[in-house]
């Protein structure tokens, strides 16, 4: 049952504990949210967006102008910007406020848990703005949801300056809207068929195409506010100049024209049983077993429809479900969820300390302390914030057992060396650890005496196939 603590959590470190009920262990972290547990400065969204992102917008701009014919001032003058805004040190605080989260927190359940939802609704790694738009989306839209229905998080989702960027949303416009009398303007259904085929209903409902289409219907005029001095960094707004006009219809109901459309469908497709179903296979998937049952999705679609949609509801019933099948099942751990149980077990110097970010100041070029934590992340081929599609990052395990990113864990396991605190290099401290979060330790200790170096019991213990798994 020791391994149930790295199955919905990030296991026990060497100075924690081992719960004696670990089911009410992991169910009483459920029902608040509480702060943060980073102590450092944690910038706003709006801060983000309005300051930063927009400054390097429009300044972008003129550089690019400026030197479109002289390619060497081109990359010197976008990378003064980049340093200017910020850009290449805010992925890795937001790295190091995640992190701190999963290794440090009280609530490392919960925190799991946000890590599912945050790739649920993946923002997609296009253009320069995720970088200022992604961690704020997490934490400010994702995180204070876990609490609420999932009908509520849906729509905050949906009509985030970060979701409506990454899908386009504000290119999509109603051929029939006062914005598109004079111009050939018509719909972009990206948010539309996200919103259906990832968010919500999955495929197996059987959406057709038509509905796609009235579904972007519904959702024109949800755009990014913008001015010529602010270009589309300006909040999420709802210009009826751009909705399309008239009665829509998705899965036969009729919708009414305006602002309240876009809730109402949500409504509708929240409550839709595959969305339950989904949603259930999904949670499954990620905690339990690539191809979960039908028996095992059951108590989790039960508890979302008779709370109608209470999330701390729907995580309760996935973890007792998960808790029921631990000894049947041994997921394989994406890569990132892999480096944060060795970074608690191991009690590693892990992230970044908030005095060390915090000496950062915007408009100097990042010290390599202070990008380490993004490094480190596409060092391992697994940056949560670098989604490179709209379906966010692969929950199935074969999509990480590739030769080519187990090698990258041993490399890994062996450069996290210098994470250790030199009190911990030792024998006993590792059995300690074993101890604590395996059901089998003798089997893994035997293992571990085939190692002659401190360094050598680390990768042998963190790529054990036991370890891999959970």
């Amino acid at each position: 049952m020791k391994n149930f603590f790295r199955k919905v959590a990030f296991g026990i470190g060497p100075n924690e504990e081992v719960p004696s009920d670990p089911l009410n262990w992991a169910l009483n972290q459920l029902d608040d949210i509480p702060n943060l547990t980073w102590k450092g400065r944690i910038p706003s969204g709006k801060e983000m967006i309005e300051i930063h992102a927009r400054k390097n917008q429009i300044e972008l701009k003129k550089i690019r102008e400026k030197y479109k014919n002289d390619k060497k001032l081109l990359k010197i003058g976008i990378e003064k910007l980049k340093n200017e805004t910020g850009q290449g040190f805010w992925p890795s605080l937001e790295l190091s406020i995640r992190h701190t989260e999963a290794i440090h927190s009280t609530s490392p359940v919960l925190a799991k848990l946000w890590f599912f939802w945050s790739n649920h609704f993946a923002i997609v790694d296009g253009s320069f703005r995720t970088q200022f738009y992604t961690g704020p989306y997490e934490r400010e839209i994702i995180r204070p949801n876990l609490n609420q229905s999932f009908e509520k998080l849906v729509y905050d989702v949906t009509i985030s300056s970060a979701m409506i960027h990454s899908l386009n949303n504000s290119d999509n416009v109603g051929p029939k809207s006062k914005s598109a009398k004079n111009k050939k303007r018509t719909i972009n259904e990206n948010h539309a068929r996200e919103l259906l085929e990832l968010h919500t209903v999955s495929p197996a409902s059987g959406y057709t195409q038509e509905d796609i289409t009235q579904l972007a219907y519904i959702m024109t005029g949800w755009r990014l506010g913008w001015s010529k001095s602010t270009k589309d960094t300006m909040p999420v707004e709802f210009d009826k100049d751009y909705h399309q006009p008239g009665k829509k219809s998705v899965f036969g109901k009729t919708y009414k024209s305006g602002k309240k459309g876009l809730a109402n469908v949500i409504k509708d497709l929240v409550h839709h049983p595959n969305c339950r179903d989904f949603i259930a296979t999904k949670l499954c998937r990620y905690l339990i077993t690539d191809n979960p049952t039908e028996e095992m999705k059951r108590p989790i679609i039960k508890a979302f429809k008779d709370s109608d949609g209470f999330l701390p509801e729907i995580h309760k019933a996935a973890i007792k479900v998960a808790f029921e099948y631990n000894d049947q099942y041994q997921k394989f751990q994406n890569p990132e969820n892999w480096f944060l149980q060795m970074a608690k077990l191991a009690d590693f110097s892990w992230p970044t300390s908030s005095t060390i970010m915090d000496l950062y100041e915007v408009g100097r070029k990042p010290q390599s302390a202070h990008t380490q934590p993004e490094h480190k992340l596409y060092d391992l081929g697994h940056n949560p914030y670098g989604s490179k599609q709209p379906n966010g990052f692969s929950d199935f395990e074969v999509d990480w057992m590739s030769p080519e990113l187990l090698i990258r864990r041993l490399v890994f396991a062996k450069d996290c060396f210098e994470l250790t605190k030199s009190k911990n290099n030792n024998f006993k401290f590792y059995k300690n650890i074993v101890n604590k979060n395996f059901n089998k330790p003798e089997k893994i200790f035997n293992y571990l005496e085939k190692a002659n170096k401190p360094y050598e019991i680390q990768i042998l213990l963190f790529n054990h196939p036991e370890f891999l798994r959970a």
